[in-house]
């Protein structure tokens, strides 16, 4: 037996060549639309993709100010208190220093005096106290002084408290 042959007529022919040029137009047109689809979804993925950094770093940016101005604050305060604390201890240093001073110039020693400056002489009246012995000096001490017309001296002044230990005195 022969293999049967199936022979197409002309237009069966034809047909078939048009839906296979149909078909060939329609998949390309897919392939189009499917590339042109991939091609507005990643470039829609990249937008996306750049709006999420820069909110990311808007927000990082943010936090990394408000954690700057929280470091700044809190090293004010710490400023704050140590020189609070300082200014506290060096009160009491004064305190103590001035206490220190006026005892060391009543039980070491101390000068005291007045002096009275005349036309052409000085008179010193000095008192010393050493603990509890005390020694007076009363001096005259001429003064080489040419007369000058309009001057005048003052008539007796006090000398300030020195005390023999080199601390400060209270007047």
């Amino acid at each position: 037996m022969e293999p049967k042959v199936k022979t197409r007529t002309k237009e069966e022919a034809v047909v078939l060549l048009q839906a296979w040029w149909r078909g060939t137009l329609v998949r390309r047109t897919l392939l189009h639309a499917a590339l042109s689809a991939w091609v507005i979804q990643s470039w829609w993925r990249q937008k996306l993709a750049r709006e999420r950094e820069r909110r990311r770093r808007a927000a990082l940016e943010f936090f990394a100010q408000q954690e700057r101005a929280a470091v700044r604050l809190q090293a004010w305060v710490r400023m704050w208190r140590i020189r609070r604390r300082y200014c506290r201890l060096l009160s009491a240093a004064r305190i103590i220093q001035a206490y220190w001073r006026w005892r060391n110039c009543h039980t070491r020693g101390l000068i005291q005096g007045h002096y009275e400056l005349k036309e052409k002489q000085l008179n010193l009246q000095l008192e010393i106290s050493l603990g509890a012995q005390a020694c007076r000096v009363t001096q005259s001490v001429p003064l080489p002084i040419k007369e000058r017309p309009g001057l005048l001296y003052p008539v007796s002044q006090p000398l300030h408290q020195t005390c023999f230990s080199g601390g400060h005195c209270s007047s």
